[in-house]
């Protein structure tokens, strides 16, 4: 794993927010859709796991 120095970590958070700030709509809206439906199924996963195993931890 490379180690950045604080500076050049602030510098690459700051590049990936610009990025972020200027992407489109049409993008925006599909990551986010995307993101939704992966927290869906990781919801879906844990409450599976939760009833068949009945330990609330595992899930």
């Amino acid at each position: 794993m490379a180690y950045l120095a604080p500076a050049e970590f602030v510098t690459k958070m700051v590049d990936a927010g610009e990025s972020k700030l200027l992407m489109s709509t049409r993008d925006t809206l599909i990551r986010s859709y995307m993101a939704g439906a992966i927290l869906a199924l990781a919801a879906a996963f844990a409450v599976t796991v939760t009833v068949n195993t009945g330990n609330p931890l595992v899930g």
